[in-house]
């Protein structure tokens, strides 16, 4: 990583109170990820319950193996996505093994399965990632059903600044189904 890439201070800082076993880090952690940790684990399972499971592993991991972040590997938020990308896939993959073990469907529709959730935890994390004026008008043209002429307006911006980010949008959006979309955290594309 050059000088340009090196993650944020509070990243470094951040993984050092941990290591040092500083509860209130853990607790400064929580209160800035969990929204993406919790909603990226509904995402994965569809269900409240294991979401909240799940949250609870990744922050536990996170308290007991500090060290298995490297700064120099990117941010702590890309670290910390992967990581409940992963275990959430992990118990997506036990669940419906146990319900197809139990005379539940195939294992093509497990596999159907595994790589939906995975590809709309991928998409959901580009979102939220993205950089907000390009999140901003995905969100007036999807939700609000706006065009690019009225993003434009609502946004204050010229006509083509509005296709630009409606454009650059959709492009991060669609690497989603790429296997190691780039953006996304480690370890978050590829083998699920």
């Amino acid at each position: 990583m050059t000088k340009k890439d090196a993650p944020p201070r509070w990243d470094r800082t951040m993984q050092q109170r941990l290591t040092r076993g500083e509860a209130a880090a853990l607790g400064e952690l929580y209160d800035r990820f969990a929204t993406l940790v919790h909603g990226l684990a509904h995402r994965v399972l569809g269900d409240e319950r294991a979401a909240d499971g799940v949250t609870r592993e990744v922050f536990a991991h996170v308290w007991e193996h500090p060290d298995a972040y490297d700064p120099e590997q990117g941010p702590l938020r890309s670290w910390v996505a992967g990581l409940t990308h992963r275990l959430a896939v992990q118990r997506l993959r036990a669940t419906e093994t146990a319900a197809l073990a139990g005379g539940h469907g195939t294992s093509e529709e497990l596999e159907r399965k595994v790589r939906h959730a995975a590809v709309a935890a991928r998409a959901d994390y580009i979102v939220q990632a993205m950089p907000a004026p390009l999140r901003t008008a995905l969100e007036l043209a999807y939700f609000q059903r706006r065009d690019y002429r009225q993003t434009a307006t609502d946004l204050g911006v010229t006509e083509d600044e509005a296709r630009r980010r409606l454009r650059l949008g959709l492009q991060l959006l669609s690497t989603a189904h790429d296997t190691g979309a780039p953006g996304g955290p480690p370890g978050y594309g590829g083998a699920v």
